[in-house]
C-alpha cells in the first residue's frame, strides 16, 4: 500500500470528505428491508458491476426476492424511475443510463430502478415490484451515504487496487484508502484464477494499517466466447475491432485478445461516451480498413450502439466469480439479515 507523505491540498480534501461522510452517516434514511451495497474507493470501474450482478442471480437462485438500486449515472430522465420489472428494460439505453439498462438486460428476471437519491429508488421498487423485494442491492453504493446500508462490501481493481494511493487530481481515489475500515468485507476483483483465496486475504492484511477490520475476498472476472448480437458466437480467429468507452478499457481488450480472435483494431473512449453519430460513422469507417468483420464492445457500450451501426455488433460477455469463502461469509451474514 502506498505510503507517500501527502499534499496540504490532499490533507484539506481528505478532511472535507470525512465531514462529509460523517453529516450523511447522521442522517441516512433507513428502508424497511436490507440494503447490501456494492461499491468501490476508486472513481471509475472497479468490477463492482459485474459483481452487483452475481450477487443478484445468487439470491435469485435461493429464492430471495431481490432487486437492484443504481443511480442512472448521465440518463436523459429525471425521478425515481422502474428500468426493469424482472422482464428486461421497459426503457430506453437513454433514460435508464447505459450500466443499469445493461443491469437490466444481464438480470431479465430481477427488477432495477434508478434515481439519483437512492432511498426514493428503492422506495420505488417496494412499492412497484412484484414480487416485493425482501433485499435491495445498492450497486455504486459505498460513497452514497444517504441510503444507511446494513452490509458494505467495497471492491478494488486487481490492475490498481490503491489508485496511485490519493485522490484527485493525483491519484483516483474517491475518499482516502482510510474509508475502507466502513467496509465490512473487501473484495479484490479482476484476481487471477490461481491462487484467488490467498489474494484476498493479502488485500485484508494490506488494509489494516488504515482501519479495515473485515474480511477479504478474491474474485475472478472472467470472459465468456465473445458473440454477436442477437446471433452465434465469432468464428475462431476471426478479425475483429474493439471499442471501450468505460474507465479501464485494458482488462476488456486482454480479455478479448485471450479469445482466439484476431484483434486488429482498438479504440478507447472517456467513461460513459456517448457515442454521437459523426465519431461512431468514423469508427466504424477505421473497423472495416482495418478488416475487422466485426466491432466488439462490452455489454455497457452494446446498450449505446446496438441498432446504430452497419457492420456486425459483437459484445464480450464478462462475469464475475467469487471464491468459495465470500460466499460461505455472504450467506451467513444475510442469514442473520433476513431471518
Amino acid at each position: 500500500m502506498p505510503r507517500a507523505a501527502l499534499s496540504p491540498w490532499q490533507r484539506l480534501y481528505a478532511a472535507a470528505l470525512r465531514g462529509r461522510v460523517r453529516r450523511l452517516d447522521a442522517v441516512a434514511e433507513r428502508l424497511p428491508v436490507p440494503v447490501v451495497s456494492i461499491g468501490n474507493l476508486l472513481w471509475g470501474g472497479g468490477g463492482k458491476t459485474p459483481l452487483a450482478i452475481a450477487l443478484a442471480k445468487h439470491l435469485r437462485d435461493q429464492g430471495t426476492p431481490v432487486a437492484v438500486l443504481s443511480r442512472g449515472y448521465r440518463r436523459t430522465s429525471r425521478g425515481a424511475l422502474v428500468v426493469s420489472r424482472g422482464r428486461g428494460p421497459e426503457v430506453s439505453p437513454a433514460a435508464a443510463g447505459d450500466e443499469p439498462y445493461a443491469m437490466a438486460r444481464a438480470l431479465p428476471d430481477i427488477g432495477v430502478v434508478v434515481a439519483s437519491r437512492r432511498v426514493e429508488a428503492g422506495r420505488l421498487a417496494l412499492v412497484e415490484l412484484d414480487p416485493r423485494p425482501r433485499l435491495l442491492l445498492l450497486d455504486d453504493g459505498f460513497s452514497h451515504r444517504a441510503l444507511a446500508r446494513d452490509l458494505d462490501i467495497v471492491c478494488f481493481p486487481f490492475d490498481d487496487p490503491w489508485g496511485r494511493g490519493r485522490l484527485l487530481p493525483a491519484g483516483w481515489l474517491r475518499e482516502p484508502l482510510a474509508a475502507a475500515a466502513r467496509a465490512d468485507a473487501a473484495v479484490l476483483t479482476g484476481a487471477p484464477e490461481r491462487d484467488a483465496a490467498e489474494v484476498g486475504e493479502d488485500l485484508a492484511r494490506a488494509l489494516r494499517p488504515v482501519g479495515f477490520a473485515g474480511p477479504g475476498f478474491a474474485s475472478v472476472t472472467r470472459a465468456l466466447p465473445p458473440r454477436l448480437v442477437a446471433g452465434p458466437p465469432l468464428a475462431p480467429g476471426a478479425r475483429v475491432a474493439a471499442a471501450a468507452a468505460i474507465a479501464r478499457p485494458e482488462p476488456f481488450f486482454a480479455a478479448l485478445a485471450a479469445t482466439g480472435l484476431e484483434l486488429v483494431a482498438r479504440e478507447r473512449f472517456r467513461d460513459h461516451y456517448g457515442y454521437p453519430d459523426r465519431e461512431l460513422a468514423a469508427l466504424e469507417r477505421r473497423a472495416r480498413a482495418a478488416g475487422a468483420v466485426a466491432l466488439v464492445v462490452t455489454e455497457k457500450d452494446r446498450a449505446k450502439l446496438e441498432g446504430r451501426l452497419r457492420i456486425p455488433l459483437a459484445v464480450l460477455p464478462i462475469e464475475a466469480r467469487p471464491d468459495t469463502a465470500f460466499w460461505t461469509w455472504l450467506d451467513g451474514r444475510l442469514g442473520a439479515l433476513l431471518g
